[in-house]
């Protein structure tokens, strides 16, 4: 056998022991018998995966060495058992969530490949429901000024439109500070406005189609795991519901109701294992790519409009005028989302932008002076 097949046996066997032992002294720390209860079955559950590799081990011929638990497993152990699980259930969520897919690529490992991401999803459902624990985003919903804002679809379109303003009013005052001619200026801003919005476009349009394509991955990958151990997943849906405060009995009740609909149970996993929702796929790549494409133009418009109908120092004028307005509008809209006042976020949008293209500007002039 492999070298490398040897390490990797003994460093997955290390892994898991460390997670077996860390589970089993979290659970001798958890006053809540439901969680407490939750924490020994995720120790069984490593420990199972331990024999694995110890068996592949003696298989291979090689003696398996004494455990020694890792300095990581010793300090979460202590933390756990001198401030409560809760302390540390953050941590370990991250770790469980960092390796969730780290037998994915080990073709002897698949049996428990399904196994490890059902962890991660269910202990990061414990750390966001750790009694006397808040969530940061849990708080922001309960405060009135927070509901004011509409959210990341909001942030997107102002960050859209405020690409494609700043982006072309650089463009136009550098081609400008080289003294160029007001035909030229106008040509090289509609340039900018259609290469940047394409640009735009293409880039949101390949991000959406990747992101659709590995949840379709995913999300059938998982159904095959449903289809040749339907037993397994059914222990992960109830492990998951378990962590959502179910008692046990009623978690393996509502497990196996679902199982009865293997769509209903796959899309659940997908929910709840792998975070992504199956009505949805990260939405329209189509949708994308023309939102893109308008709010860019949108933004990138205004330091161009003047030029169609004025020419030279007017026109300069004019556009850095409709820019600095444009700027402060946008930075009203941040302050829906950034918590900041109007006035700040208005003043500072205007301020970074036009100190960009006032860098722009003399640049252009010192490379028009420097060619001509």
């Amino acid at each position: 056998m492999a070298t490398d097949d040897i390490r990797r046996y003994q460093t997955n066997l290390r892994d898991e022991l460390d997670g077996a032992a860390l589970y089993t002294v979290i659970a001798d720390a958890e006053p809540d018998p439901l969680r407490r209860d939750l924490f020994l079955q995720l120790a069984q559950a490593e420990a199972r995966h331990a024999e694995l590799w110890r068996a592949k081990l003696v298989e291979a011929g090689v003696k398996v060495a004494p455990y020694v638990p890792s300095f990581r497993m010793r300090l979460l152990a202590k933390l756990a058992q001198r401030f409560g699980p809760r302390f540390v259930m953050p941590t370990i969520a991250a770790a469980e969530f960092a390796d969730r897919n780290k037998y994915a690529s080990q073709a002897d490992a698949r049996s428990i490949s399904a196994e490890e991401r059902g962890h991660a999803a269910i202990v990061q459902e414990i750390a966001r429901s750790s009694p006397g624990t808040v969530r940061g985003a849990d708080i922001a919903r309960a405060e009135p000024w927070h509901r004011g804002a509409s959210g990341n679809n909001l942030r997107a379109a102002v960050l859209g439109a405020s690409d494609g303003l700043v982006s072309n009013f650089c463009l136009i005052m550098g081609v400008a500070g080289a003294g160029a001619d007001s035909r030229i200026i106008l040509l090289t801003g509609l340039a900018g406005l259609i290469a940047g919005a394409c640009s735009m476009a293409l880039g949101e349009w390949l991000s959406v189609t990747n992101a659709r394509e590995l949840a379709s991955t995913q999300i059938a990958k998982e159904a095959e795991e449903l289809e040749q151990t339907p037993q397994a997943e059914q222990h992960e849906l109830a492990l998951i519901y378990q962590a959502k405060g179910l008692p046990k009995a009623d978690a393996e009740r509502v497990a196996a109701e679902l199982m009865r609909n293997k769509q209903a149970a796959l899309d659940t996993l997908a929910r709840e294992e792998l975070g992504i929702d199956p009505g949805e796929l990260g939405g329209s790549a189509l949708g994308a790519a023309v939102t893109s494409f308008a709010l860019f133009s949108a933004g990138a418009i205004c330091p161009v409009a003047p030029f169609i109908l004025l020419h030279g120092t007017p026109a300069i004028i004019t556009s850095i005028a409709a820019s600095a307005a444009a700027l402060c509008g946008v930075g009203v809209l941040t302050s829906l989302f950034n918590g900041r006042s109007a006035w700040f976020s208005a003043g500072r949008q205007a301020l970074f932008g036009c100190a960009a293209a006032a860098l722009t500007y003399g640049i252009g002039t010192a490379l028009g002076v420097s060619l001509s």
